[in-house]
């Protein structure tokens, strides 16, 4: 159809199909806005709503409570270690010291050195009664620390069995709230695109048409791409569903849109060759001729072969002939391209 529009129109439609995309723009702006914001509508959900509170906090602060308890014997065992440590190597040392000195006594084998001899047993027996105590201290420690250990796993545990089932109810409050936000989606898009139905088949062509275009851009982009991904799975049943019931429905616009053009067709083909020649518009027969289609039935006609003057499908007249020149000119023309004078001149003479 753009070869038969004059060079000023066809700028002007190019700048009205870049209004309608430049609306459909700014309302999938908006769109998205809204639907993004759509989830907010519901509360945050976390797992505490799905828990005793007084029971899970208890178990909670007695977690922590054996934690800390476990720090705190793990500190102390540390510090228990290290006093162990050390009495062990001071026995080692007095150990070692009085080893050396007995040696020398049995060489020297004097006798005033024997209260000493006991002197240092009974200090060497102070140094091995001071390391058993700190060898007590760590295995209280020790012990100390695996009662925290096991207390603090085992209030885990508990814990752990009773999130383990708020997590489940979570999940599934979650999906309730996921059907909830896309059927508030479903609520908003749905409205969009029965208007944008409306629109494309009663105003396409209208006055406005680069805002209904516009509009029927953004109701699509609405429902494909804003609310297509957000589709429930159920295993792939709904959405192999919502796939066939649309399918359905454009396959039946379709078919019903075709029987409606066919029937117009036969009943236009029908008409006086002059009535139908009234029921086409100029730029629509120019458009179609352009094409080498008959603009009444639109059937590919040889357009070039100048014996053909009608169509051999309906029978309209495709060529005649200028009342002034007698050129053959095509029946549509409004003027003669040869001499210029106007189609109706031949009927005028007559």
């Amino acid at each position: 159809m753009s070869k038969s529009l004059r060079l000023s129109e066809k700028w002007f439609r190019r700048g009205l199909w870049l209004v309608a995309v430049v609306f459909a723009s700014f309302l999938i702006g908006l769109g998205g806005t809204i639907v993004g914001d759509l989830p907010k509508v519901e509360t945050p959900l976390r797992v505490d709503d799905f828990l005793d509170r007084a029971a899970a906090e208890a178990l909670r602060a007695q977690v922590k409570a054996a934690r800390q308890a476990e720090q705190e014997a793990q500190t102390a065992l540390e510090q228990a270690q290290l006093q162990r440590s050390k009495a062990r190597s001071e026995t080692q040392g007095a150990r070692e010291t009085f080893n050396n000195w007995l040696a020398a006594r049995s060489v020297t084998q004097r006798a005033e050195q024997d209260p000493e001899v006991l002197a240092r047993t009974l200090a060497l027996d102070e140094l091995k009664l001071a390391e058993r105590k700190t060898q007590q201290a760590v295995e209280q420690q020790q012990q100390a620390a695996l009662d925290a250990r096991q207390a603090a796993a085992a209030t885990q545990e508990r814990l752990s069995a009773m999130e383990a089932e708020g997590y489940v109810k979570l999940e599934a409050e979650r999906r309730k709230v996921e059907l909830r936000v896309f059927l508030y989606r479903l609520a908003l898009t749905l409205p969009l695109l029965a208007i944008a139905g409306w629109l494309f088949a009663k105003k396409r062509k209208g006055t406005y048409w680069p805002f209904v275009w516009g509009f029927i851009f953004f109701a699509l982009f609405a429902f494909f791409v804003e609310l297509v991904p957000y589709l429930p799975s159920y295993g792939g049943y709904v959405r192999y569903v919502v796939g066939i019931g649309v399918t359905a429905l454009v396959g039946r616009y379709a078919i019903l849109a075709l029987n409606r053009y066919l029937e117009r067709q036969k009943l236009a083909e029908a008409l006086p060759d002059q009535e139908r020649r009234k029921e086409l518009s100029y730029d629509v027969a120019l458009a179609r001729l352009a094409k080498n289609v008959c603009p009444g039935c639109e059937r590919p006609v040889d357009l070039k072969n100048e014996k053909i003057d009608f169509c051999p499908h309906c029978g309209i007249g495709l060529f005649d002939h200028c009342g002034a020149c007698t050129t053959r000119k095509s029946a549509f023309a409004r003027f003669c391209h040869a001499c210029g004078t106007g189609a109706g001149v031949k009927l005028a003479q007559e």
